[in-house]
């Protein structure tokens, strides 16, 4: 059996044949379920497009993406909505919540696109909000914030989920709570990737960190810690 995530040679470039940029080239690496990874590289390294192209959210331009024992380079349109609904989920550094729906509201959205999801109250609970549930986004702070966005993406119990820069907007102290319970919902058997420029958070999880630069990965750590690119 094969890996659960397997990249083989993916490329994603823009333009024409006379001047072509490469967001993402040649990348290959597998990614065993239950892992957590920490994805380090400066502003247009090829964060973002990795984490589009195996959440389904972008198309690559050659190679083979293997992601729950799929090849989703090969999906249409239509699977690759229902692989993001049954598969994945992503949080990212702004939170996207609705700001007139209570945050019970707001995780029991996802019950309108995908079946069987976990109830919204046990989700709250699971991301430590079980006493916010009536409360609207302007009377939460920053982190609680995210946990609800945390909340919504585990509502449809993913195999996978996306973190791109979830503690860009925190305070070092939130920062460290949300990565731990990023790391909670890890220990709970969900493979996540997380992209993140927090220095002391990457050094202190001990955590598998693969850097990245003009698009191309340049070293892959199993406990590794923050290098600039």
């Amino acid at each position: 059996m094969g890996a659960f995530i397997e990249f083989d040679k993916v490329t994603k470039q823009y333009g024409t044949a006379d001047r072509v940029f490469y967001a993402l080239k040649d990348a290959s690496f597998t990614i065993e379920q239950g892992e957590m990874v920490v994805i380090l590289g400066p502003s247009g390294a090829g964060k973002s497009t990795l984490l589009n192209l195996l959440g389904g959210m972008d198309v690559a331009s050659s190679g083979s993406i293997i992601s729950c024992g799929e090849d989703i380079s090969q999906y249409n349109d239509n699977q690759l909505t229902g692989y993001r609904a049954r598969n994945v989920a992503v949080v990212f550094q702004f939170y996207n919540l609705i700001p007139t729906l209570t945050a019970y509201e707001n995780v029991a959205l996802m019950r309108d696109i995908v079946n069987d999801t976990m109830d919204p109250k046990e989700a709250l609970e699971s991301v430590g909000l079980g006493d916010h549930m009536h409360q609207f986004p302007a009377q939460m702070s920053g982190g609680e914030q995210q946990r609800v966005a945390l909340a919504r993406a585990l509502v449809n119990r993913p195999d996978i989920l996306l973190a791109d820069e979830p503690t860009g907007n925190l305070d070092p102290k939130t920062s460290e709570e949300i990565m731990k319970l990023l790391e909670q919902i890890n220990e709970r058997g969900t493979t996540v990737l997380v992209v993140t420029h927090n220095k002391e958070i990457v050094n202190q999880m001990k955590k598998r960190v693969v850097t990245m630069h003009d698009g191309v990965i340049i070293s892959d750590e199993k406990e590794g810690g923050y290098h600039e690119a």
